[in-house]
């Protein structure tokens, strides 16, 4: 049990870690999905995560000079440390929101993260006791306090949906699609063609697929007004058909 409290622990203390770090991403110290801001976190809630992993197994232990009649090694991790790495990344928000944006709207979102996660600590740290007298032992601060949390990390998430531009698969923002063009098509493609004229084209059962200026787009012998070209034919007639919208087969 006590490996196991110390994992969660130090996954506690990663988490905070982590937030803290991507607070930072938005003012641009490393460009986002780089192989430097990846590593960095990576890295350095891997050396959060071991050292409050440590210090949690040699309170409980007694190992060195910890021992769990003062856990204060503990306790400055768990209640300072990791309140601070959250309240670095709430400032960081509210200024990355009121230097950057032209609405206000996320700090709502922020707000109502911060308030869940304070609900929720007060009620497992306070109350937990008095639910679980009240309940009969059935369920504690615990189960409430993690409904807080929950709340708080999808309100965080709804923020962070909302200063972005992608519409994400699970989004829970009202945004529609945002759609920017990378690249003009390069004009010696030799898709080029197709994406201007084969809108305009008829091929088959009604599917267009062939130039309006061509004179195999309609009453053609091959299926009406289906444009397609003969098999056979002149060479002049073959480089005719080949500027024409078809695509290729």
């Amino acid at each position: 049990m006590a490996y196991f409290v110390a994992g969660y622990l130090g996954l506690t203390s990663a988490m905070c870690w982590c937030l803290m770090l991507n607070g930072f991403i938005g003012f641009q110290w490393a460009e986002d999905g780089t192989a430097v801001s990846l590593w960095s976190f990576r890295l350095t809630s891997l050396v959060i995560f071991g050292v409050m992993y440590f210090i949690s197994i040699a309170t409980f232990k007694g190992i060195a000079s910890f021992t769990p009649a003062h856990p204060i090694g503990l306790f400055i991790v768990y209640f300072i440390f990791n309140p601070f790495c959250l309240f670095v990344y709430v400032i960081l928000q509210i200024i990355l929101v009121v230097n950057t944006l032209d609405e206000y709207w996320p700090l709502g979102n922020i707000c109502f993260a911060v308030v869940f996660f304070i609900i929720g600590q007060c009620i497992q740290i306070f109350l937990s006791d008095k639910i679980c007298d009240a309940i009969k032992h059935y369920v504690d601060g615990v189960f409430f306090g993690t409904i807080c949390t929950l709340l708080s990390v999808m309100m965080i998430y709804k923020y962070w949906d909302s200063i972005t531009k992608e519409d994400l698969e699970f989004s829970v923002g009202g945004k529609g699609n945002v759609w920017e063009v990378k690249e003009l098509l390069n004009e010696d493609d030799e898709f080029a063609p197709y994406a201007g004229q084969a809108a305009n084209t008829v091929g088959p059962a009604g599917v267009s697929f062939a130039n309006t200026n061509s004179q195999y787009n309609t009453n053609s012998q091959y299926g009406g007004a289906g444009g397609y070209a003969p098999q056979g034919g002149q060479q002049q007639q073959q480089q005719q058909y080949q500027q024409q919208a078809y695509p290729p087969y």
